[in-house]
């Protein structure tokens, strides 16, 4: 049966399209896959000046430009719209009358494609099974910038360990205080350096830590847990790291030590659980039995209502996928999907507490048939002198 698949966007922001071409262009681009028993065309539509380069690098059958595609009233003016008409007259040439495509694709080739009388049929699958099962290629990417994520994770845990505590436990690096601000500037200088972009990492030190997704802000102080959350993206292959550590300068409290374990527990637990067939949900049921057991509770988006001040415990899931994107299918959380081979996963459990912080611990982890195979290399203790 011969059926036609369309895909098009902006390669340098719509994922979906990037991987299937790996071709990174910041031009409205066009990909159409034709599907007839057992065999795929592509014919890929981009800008004119970057055609050569496209045949070089893309990963397409044929490579066209809209001006090859010029429909009976002819193109419009403007480059997005001249290439949903080029697709939707691709498709007609190609004697097809309706098409299928993905989540992504941008409202302007829907509406060529109808006014070209072609229907267009939206799969929110399309794509993204596909995408889950990482090939040799991605996960040399991503163990890449997992591996550049970690050397500044081990900077940034230095930085604060070795900092020096005043009188009033404010650390002090270089002559001035040390802030969750200039930790994060730390960290963005080293990442630019190995070719990466940086979302604003989390440093949440003490009180801060307590809110999961805070990214921090304000001086250390020795004796409290600081949270920093790494998650760059390469520049060239656009892939991505994602590395959670927690730091203490100083002594370590027995409250924070007894977090710390736990979490470090229900991780090992997690871990162990995590292979192709076992679904996320269950992953995460590993995390939160693990935690339990050392007398912690989860409670998703944050701590009951009625709750102590003083309570502690998960308020968010297990981990997440990633790829071209830090957070990608499937989630290690209620209801998660089945895992399959390919996989690429963090497992970041973490507990809470008002007043007094948060204690995070994220790894990264490839699914295979009967496990996982774990992408870091740093220890998940607190003390990082």
């Amino acid at each position: 049966m011969r059926t036609v698949q369309v895909f098009a966007g902006i390669p340098s922001l719509n994922n979906s399209l990037y991987w299937r071409i790996r071709f990174l262009v910041g031009d409205p681009t066009a990909l159409v896959l034709v599907h007839d028993g057992g065999r795929t065309e592509s014919t890929l539509i981009i800008r004119d000046i970057e055609m050569e380069r496209a045949r070089r690098h893309a990963r397409a059958d044929r490579v066209t430009c809209p001006a090859d595609w010029t429909p009976a009233g002819g193109l419009s003016g403007d480059r997005e719209t001249a290439t949903a008409q080029a697709l939707a007259e691709c498709v007609r040439r190609l004697g097809a009358d309706r098409v299928t495509c993905d989540r992504s694709l941008p409202a302007i080739y829907a509406h060529e494609l109808t006014r070209a009388g072609i229907a267009c049929t939206c799969d929110p699958m399309l794509g993204v099974t596909e995408r889950r099962n990482k090939d040799p290629q991605e996960i040399e990417w991503i163990a890449a910038a997992q591996a550049a994520t970690e050397r500044a994770m081990e900077m940034a845990c230095a930085m604060v360990a070795r900092a020096q505590a005043g009188t009033d436990g404010v650390l002090h690096h270089d002559g001035a205080p040390l802030k969750a601000e200039r930790v994060k500037h730390a960290i963005d200088v080293m990442l630019l350096g190995m070719g990466y972009e940086n979302p604003e990492p989390i440093v949440a030190p003490g009180p801060v830590g307590a809110d999961c997704h805070d990214h921090g802000h304000g001086t250390i102080r020795t004796g409290e847990p600081v949270i920093i959350d790494i998650f760059p993206r390469n520049r060239t292959t656009r892939y991505n790291g994602d590395c959670t550590r927690t730091v203490v300068h100083g002594a370590v409290s027995p409250a924070v030590a007894r977090m710390h374990a736990a979490v470090v527990a229900a991780k090992a637990a997690a871990t162990l659980a995590t292979r192709a067939g076992v679904t996320g949900d269950a992953v995460h049921a590993a995390t939160v039995n693990a935690l339990a057991a050392h007398g912690y509770p989860f409670h998703a988006g944050g701590p009951p209502k009625d709750a102590r001040a003083d309570w502690c415990g998960l308020v968010h899931g297990t981990g997440h996928g990633l790829g071209l994107e830090v957070h990608e299918p499937p989630l290690l959380a209620p209801l998660g999907p089945a895992l399959v081979v390919g996989d690429v996963l963090t497992i970041e459990p973490g507990l809470y507490q008002a007043g007094l912080g948060g204690i995070r611990v994220e790894d990264m982890v490839v699914v295979e048939a009967t496990g996982c195979r774990n992408l870091n290399q740093l220890h998940e203790g607190l003390d990082w002198r």
